[in-house]
């Protein structure tokens, strides 16, 4: 897939998935702006991205930091072909011992300010644009103390489908990429500060019938596809990159006869 000419906004690019879409684009072509909360890990990325990127400090939770990161990617780019609205936190939200404000920072982060940033990007996006929004496997895994971040992405599902029949006139997709477990810092983050990642990989892991986390480059891979003329006949879809934990969960090694 070449994106020779190409812009894109990728928000929370500074790791993770959105790093790793962040330079695959970069390597197919395109130029690219990232965001992310932290100026040092922001800085450090942009660094390893090179020559081509944007990388814009911004806290998306604010409206105002919203308009300024899209008038920055508008006054570097002209318009933008691609948005990959992939910022977002995790955060315990236990039934029973959780406040509104902890749970209502989950919700902002998550839904409202894709929603708004989804919104800010509309002038600037092209005839033949792709949106891509980052959902996740935990909208119907019940999985206890997630429901904030369930709810999050359950909600980005939903969302995908209005954005997808509004912007249909103007050309525009929008689809939806599903991860599983996957190897990012997000897992060692937050309440579970000082885990290992290779810990909490093999304890969850049998759970997922392909009895492992998936990397980075694979997630990446599903939204570079989405975000192509290769999936150009496709709007409200989604790819689900989970190793069959919501499709076929009775693979999992958990459930597997010895």
């Amino acid at each position: 897939m070449s994106f020779t000419g190409k812009t894109a906004l990728v928000t929370g690019g500074s790791s993770g998935i959105g790093f790793e879409v962040a330079r695959q684009l970069l390597r197919e072509g395109a130029r690219v702006a990232i965001t992310g909360r932290n100026l040092e890990k922001l800085d450090a990325a942009a660094a390893e991205l090179g020559e081509g990127v944007l990388a814009i400090q911004a806290d998306l939770d604010d409206p105002a930091a919203v308009d300024s990161t899209l008038k920055q990617v508008g006054d570097a780019f002209g318009s933008l072909n691609i948005v990959f609205a992939n910022a977002g936190i995790s955060g315990p939200t236990p039934l029973g011992n959780t406040t509104a404000a902890a749970f209502e920072a989950v919700l902002r982060t998550n839904l409202t300010s894709v929603y708004m940033t989804v919104q800010a990007a509309l002038p600037l996006l092209s005839e033949g644009g792709s949106v891509v929004l980052n959902g996740s496997v935990m909208r119907e895994l019940g999985v206890p103390g997630s429901a904030a971040y369930a709810a999050t992405k359950a909600g980005v599902t939903a969302m995908s489908k209005v954005f997808a029949s509004e912007l249909v006139g103007r050309g525009i997709r929008v689809n939806t990429v599903i991860p599983g477990g996957t190897r990012t810092p997000i897992w060692t983050r937050g309440a579970r500060e000082g885990q290992s990642l290779d810990k909490t990989e093999e304890t969850l892991s049998a759970g997922i019938p392909m009895g492992r986390f998936a990397n980075p480059e694979e997630v990446a891979a599903a939204v570079l596809f989405l975000a192509s003329d290769a999936s150009s006949g496709m709007t409200a879809a989604e790819i689900v990159v989970d190793g069959g934990s919501i499709g076929a969960p009775w693979g999992s090694p958990a459930f597997r006869r010895k």
